[in-house]
């Protein structure tokens, strides 16, 4: 009897060695679960920074915690705030403006939010707006008169497209406006049924991209004097040029920005917000591969220019950092 108790301790300490090291991981540390067994993202539209950063995020958190993470395609920051609101996310990439405006009640918001919170500025959204080569429009206040793309309706692309419209003394009366996202504004400029689009979002643009190979396009600037006039009232605004290159473009062009934000639900736990921010910084490199965009976000500058309420979980990571 003594003989078969030994060959079963035999067969099984491998077993339970293998079972305590399946909660590894690459270096030998046993990772730390969430509370929370979904964090679903929402982001933009398909082709946009906003969606391809969050699925590669998404994915690292699927993959760091063992939870279901994934994304939500949206018509992004407007909307994505208003699920926010309604208990339906749990983390999404939305515009600073909107933010602002929708912790002030204001504009596209009857009320104040109460269930956003952020753990981060990222990088900047430039402000594109393109037309053709040949359709006489060169400066901003060209635009009157044109059909022209605003970005899905309620978007932070329409909601910063129509600050910027109004600030130059032009309003949706004196242009003919179509809402689209941006491969739906790029098709239509390619098919001529558009004389101008913004398509604001961190650089490149995948759809603004494809669109300079196929048609000869030309970007509008906005002068720094006019972004600062601007900026008085809606401070998240900011003087910023598209560099050479980017589409093609020899020099420079003048336009306006505004950085982007990552929130999350405000009722989330500390410690499961403390490990997804954590996690979101040491994903970096990652994030960078897989837009270029991401590149620009930095942890020093992450901790500045919030216009939300600072999530008590980033919060701890960043005072950890100190």
């Amino acid at each position: 009897m003594k003989k078969i108790w030994a060959i079963l301790l035999v067969l099984f300490i491998p077993i339970i060695t293998a079972c305590g090291e399946g909660n590894e991981d690459a270096e030998g540390e046993t990772g730390e679960g969430l509370e929370t067994n979904i964090v679903t993202i929402a982001t933009g539209g398909s082709s946009g920074p906003y969606n391809i950063i969050g699925t590669t995020l998404a994915e690292e958190y699927s993959s760091v915690f063992g939870i279901n993470s994934r994304t939500q395609t949206t018509g992004a920051s407007v909307e994505n705030v208003n699920l926010m609101e309604q208990d339906k996310i749990e983390m999404a990439f939305t515009m600073s403006d909107v933010v602002s405006q929708a912790i002030a009640g204001e504009v596209s918001f009857e009320q104040p939010v109460e269930k956003v919170n952020q753990i981060a500025s990222l990088y900047p959204n430039y402000v594109q707006i393109v037309t053709t080569a040949d359709s006489g429009i060169e400066t901003f206040e060209d635009l009157k008169g044109k059909r022209i793309a605003v970005g899905d309706q309620n978007s932070g692309v329409e909601v910063n497209a129509r600050t910027l419209l109004n600030g130059h003394g032009i309003t949706y009366d004196d242009i003919e406006v179509d809402y689209l996202g941006y491969a739906e504004a790029a098709d239509g400029l390619r098919a001529g049924q558009l004389d101008a689009a913004f398509l604001t979002s961190g650089l490149p643009n995948a759809s603004l991209m494809e669109l300079s190979e196929t048609l000869d396009i030309r970007l509008v600037t906005i002068n720094p004097e006019d972004v600062e006039s601007i900026a008085q009232d809606a401070s998240y605004f900011v003087a910023l040029d598209i560099p050479a290159d980017t589409y093609g473009n020899q020099e420079p062009i003048p336009t306006a920005a505004i950085m982007n934000a990552l929130v999350v639900h405000a009722d989330m736990s500390e410690d499961d917000v403390y490990q997804l921010t954590k996690t979101f910084f040491e994903s970096l490199e990652t994030l960078g591969n897989s837009h270029q965009a991401a590149t620009d976000i930095s942890l020093e500058a992450a901790q500045e220019g919030h216009v939300a309420p600072l999530h008590p979980g980033a919060e701890r990571y960043y005072e950890e950092q100190k």
